[in-house]
């Protein structure tokens, strides 16, 4: 504004003199009013909103370990976090929906002899955990649905290798039970968890191309390709399979501390410190790492940066260990390929961070990204929603594209062997899809729709030959509802306080209650509204069936 007032008073000076404007004057001007800064982005206005006191987790002793990791992992069922324990190494495992004061006594799941750094979910299993620690082990769990009443102590499988700690796991994102670890002994091993064994002491490929500590491990979209940071300031491009380097990064002025793989743009992104000790990002090319894309200085704080990255609105969060600060980014593949957006500030410290997975979030709300942060200073975790704010209330398709499901594309035997599979996808969209991660079974729809065969068997109507096939479907239906019945007579099982985890817990406010109200009405009106359709269908079947009579008694 400044500029174009300037510029105003120079031509009505000049005009008033009787001289002509040089052209020289004009030119800046006119570059700066027809290339205006502006972007257009669905995601320019994204904010971070903080959870209420009701929907935290309150009274978690987290732990006091200083090693650089998140120290907690979240899926749609529950939330694990690192917590303090005396002799030995122990995280808690919390139902999603158990939120509030945490009872001092809660079990923890506690056999390891040394202090916790790394907890993962299975991405494919909700109910099966890893862990790695001090005392060079890595451990699988399997958690049970129903409350923990005691503390488990006991694991599903021991992976018996490292010399010496283990600070990182990683699970495989397309391929079932392939787990990586990476230990103090410089080592990255790789685990094939399809055996019966409880002790696994043989990784199936031991990758031994790093000279110091590994600080960070990213894959990209189909796994074939592990990017690594080092404490020797490089960072390494690795076929995991074949155990060979395929670029190394060894630019001076930038010391990474954790890489990300920006699967989508064959790009990756580090965050680390300067030459003068500034916390510092930089944007790589994956086909060329001699010089960063991308270098910037953020602040002169010394705590870690933890970046996440979400493929589906290719958006970047940058969150520091040690304040209270998120930053969010737009990644674009043109230049200047990173575009700041804004950030999330509170002045709480977060000491560890954990992301809940897309199929885990309220899509009603348009929410697109969830954080737990971690704080230990008030013995919290606090839930912190990016929303994308929009007046509808109806399912926004532009901001939800397919995501990452919960089905794995490849068993780990054929990625062994050499294939590739990007990751099967799903729609967030309600009703289009189971996205959770346990076995498939019969949804009431089938039997609805065997319910329907019969009452079409007993009409004295023409049936098109397409139905003849249907009473040997209607057999295996009576099959799929003796199924769901033990399914259902298995999920009785799980029940404490008499009502299910995973299911709403009974409201503890007069807000709660209004709110399950209003979800409840809102599935009745889905109901109807399917059963509208449903009764639609249905008469343009009958309609059809009876133009075809027609046609065929005319011939």
């Amino acid at each position: 504004m400044k500029e174009l007032l300037m510029f105003n008073c120079l031509i009505k000076l000049r005009l008033n003199e009787g001289s002509v404007v040089p052209q020289i004057l004009i030119l800046p001007f006119l570059k700066m009013s027809w290339h205006p800064q502006y972007r257009s982005s669905k995601f320019r206005h994204v904010y971070g909103k903080a959870a209420s006191k009701e929907k935290c987790y309150d009274c978690v002793p987290i732990t006091r370990n200083v090693y650089d990791n998140h120290f907690c992992a979240v899926n749609p069922h529950f939330i694990a976090v690192v917590t303090e324990c005396a002799g030995g190494g122990a995280f808690l495992v919390i139902p999603i929906q158990q939120t509030g004061k945490l009872d001092p006594h809660y079990p923890k799941i506690c056999g390891h002899k040394g202090n916790v750094l790394d907890i993962k979910w299975n991405p494919f299993n909700d109910f099966v955990i890893a862990s790695c620690s001090e005392d060079a082990m890595v451990k699988i769990w399997d958690i049970p649905k129903h409350l923990l009443t005691r503390n488990i102590t006991s694991p599903k499988k021991e992976l018996v290798g490292h010399a010496r700690r283990v600070g990182i796991i990683e699970w495989h994102p397309t391929a079932s039970n392939i787990l990586f670890s990476s230990g103090y002994d410089y080592k990255i091993m790789i685990w094939n968890l399809d055996t019966k064994e409880p002790v696994i002491s043989n990784p199936v490929k031991i990758l031994d191309v790093h000279k110091d500590v590994v600080l960070s491990m990213s894959f990209n979209t189909d796994g074939s390709l592990l990017a690594t940071a080092c404490r020797d300031r490089k960072i390494r491009l690795i076929d995991p399979r074949a155990g060979t380097v395929l670029q190394e990064a060894s630019y001076k002025s930038h010391k990474a501390n954790k890489v990300l793989f920006l699967g989508n743009v064959k790009k990756l992104f580090s965050t680390g410190t300067s030459r003068w000790n500034n916390r510092q990002i930089a944007l790589w090319d994956q086909n060329d790492l001699s010089v960063p894309l991308l270098e910037e200085d953020l602040d002169g704080s010394s705590g870690l940066l933890f970046p996440f990255y979400d493929s589906d609105t290719h958006m970047l969060y940058v969150v520091g260990k040690g304040d209270g600060n998120i930053r969010y980014y737009e990644i674009s593949l043109e230049k200047p390929y990173l575009n700041y957006l804004t950030e999330y500030r509170s002045p709480l410290p977060q000491k560890g961070i954990g992301t809940m997975p897309k199929r885990g979030l309220e899509v009603s709300a348009c929410e697109i990204f969830r954080f737990y942060k971690l704080i230990p200073a008030k013995s919290l975790i606090e839930p912190i929603s990016m929303i994308v704010p929009r007046r509808s209330e109806s399912y926004q398709e532009d901001i939800y594209p397919l995501t990452t499901g919960a089905q794995p594309a490849l068993t780990a035997q054929e990625w062994l062997n050499g294939v590739n599979k990007g990751p099967v996808m799903v729609s967030l969209k309600p009703g289009s899809g189971a996205v959770n991660s346990l076995p498939q079974f019969p949804g009431p729809d089938l039997l609805m729709e065997a319910a329907d065969l019969n009452q079409h068997q007993g009409c004295g109507t023409r049936r098109p030959l397409e139905d003849l096939e249907k009473p040997s479907e209607i057999k295996d239906h009576k099959k799929q509802r003796k199924v769901e019945e033990k399914l259902s007579e298995d999920e009785q099982t799980c029940l404490s306080n008499r009502f299910d985890i995973f299911e709403c817990p009974p409201p503890k406010t007069e807000n709660e209650l209004l709110q399950m109200y209003y979800r409840q009405q809102e599935e009745i009106r889905r109901l109807r509204d399917l059963i509208i359709q449903r009764n639609v269908q249905i008469k343009q079947l009958e309609l059809e069936i009876k133009n075809l009579q027609a046609d065929a008694g005319r011939y």
